[in-house]
């Protein structure tokens, strides 16, 4: 063998027979890219991840990469792990522990591919920027903050965003622990950032199944009190959550050390956990009355068409739920142009068929383990043109690719 004849079968092969004219988008979310690999979600798919972005890069048909957030992680991390107060440095060591990966996405941009980023929640103190700062030629898509959305196609017919917006554990909370910052600082750390603390620290201690005693609400009130309705969704959820997330910490044990996005002190789980007190459902310290918050939370994080609190509370670990959302905002309007939606966030895979040919889809994610979806390191094709077309694949670890659209589509929601 030459040596010609060496260095072409190093070279990476296309994804796919490429069309002629650079008309597919690919989308991909949830990477979860940690700052230490001792608990970080995503190492044994991070070389798997590479080769796909090595891949994608000499596809000549490609025209855009979107990273439609959770690319880097500042929410999964042990409770045990120091507070840190500065986010730029705390991003810059996550982009150290991955810089395998930041060089396949450079090289991607390099190769003329359109690179864009869009914010998820477990990202969005991700300072902007920093980036741009390891890839200039990325484009960042925000329209605020800790929040982005990106149209795109030949007719800016694809809206992709991360979809915690309408996530009331996950959506940016400027609103509901403002009280407890200092006069010159504020914070948008959603509850979702608190439990996930708790989860990554029950992965760390290996899943140990330990039964938890909460404080119980067990009368729910009317549904037609909206404010306590919504409060007991809320309670109903994190009560759900907490009881599947188990680790060795107490109720009461102030193990959440912060001194970050205006929050600083130390909190245990009894602090923003729902109790019933004077008759009314709240937490005691943190996101106290948190339903009261949510029409102001929608306005600052751009919500388009408002969503009841009970709703978005109840909906939170519902991927029909987000689907219905991808159809409220964006997809139910006939004379909108949106005609492709593509949110990420849940982890699960969904293609959903809309009247009038349009299509809302969930790329789902590349994490190294996924409970919730059958399918791994999925990723989401869209070919722009008149008549747009989407398909959900997935990237075998033997680098095969399955469409595993057939098999993940479901009606509409209702």
């Amino acid at each position: 063998m030459t040596e010609t004849d060496q260095a072409s079968t190093n070279q990476p092969q296309p994804l796919w027979k490429a069309e002629r004219t650079r008309c597919k988008i690919v989308v991909i979310s949830d990477l979860h890219l940690g700052v230490n690999d001792r608990f970080a979600e995503t190492v044994k798919n991070r070389p798997i991840l590479v080769d796909f972005l090595q891949r994608l890069r000499v596809t000549t048909d490609v025209s855009e990469l979107v990273i439609n957030g959770d690319f880097l992680d500042d929410w999964f991390l042990p409770l045990t792990v120091p507070a840190h107060s500065d986010a730029y440095t705390f991003y810059q060591e996550v982009v150290r522990n991955n810089a395998v990966v930041i060089t396949a996405l450079q090289r991607i941009a390099w190769s003329g591919i359109k690179l864009v980023y869009v914010p998820g929640n477990h990202d969005m103190t991700l300072v902007f920027g920093l980036l741009t700062d390891e890839i200039p030629e990325l484009i960042e898509a925000r329209d605020a903050e800790g929040l982005g959305a990106y149209r795109c196609g030949d007719r800016e017919e694809i809206l992709i965003e991360h979809g915690h917006r309408y996530d009331p554990f996950s959506a940016p909370d400027p609103v509901t622990n403002a009280d407890l910052c200092p006069p010159d600082e504020k914070t948008m750390l959603p509850a979702g950032y608190f439990y996930a603390r708790f989860g990554a620290s029950w992965v760390a201690q290996g899943l140990p199944p330990i039964k938890k005693d909460y404080p119980l609400i067990d009368t729910p009130p009317d549904p037609s009190d909206e404010d306590q309705y919504g409060a007991y969704a809320y309670y109903q959820v994190l009560n759900l959550e907490m009881h599947r997330l188990t680790p060795f910490e107490r109720f009461e044990d102030k193990v959440v050390d912060l001194d970050y996005d205006g929050l600083h002190g130390r909190y245990s789980l009894q602090d923003f956990y729902p109790v019933l007190q004077d008759g009314r459902i709240s937490a005691p310290t943190l996101f106290r009355e948190i339903q009261t918050t949510w029409r102001e939370r929608e306005r600052i994080n751009r919500v388009g068409y408002p969503i009841p609190f009970a709703e978005a509370a109840a909906g939170a670990l519902d991927i029909n739920y987000f689907a219905k959302q991808a159809g409220r905002q964006f997809l139910n309007d006939r004379g909108g142009s949106t005609e492709i939606v593509v949110f990420g966030h849940t982890h699960v895979p969904d293609f959903r068929e809309f009247p009038l040919g349009k299509i809302y889809l969930n790329e789902g994610t590349w994490i190294d383990h996924n409970p919730l979806a059958p399918s791994e390191r999925t990723f989401a094709v869209i070919t722009t043109g008149q008549i747009s077309q989407a398909v959900v694949m997935a990237y075998g670890a033997d680098g095969s690719i399955i469409d595993i659209t057939a098999s993940i589509t479901k009606d509409p929601p209702a």
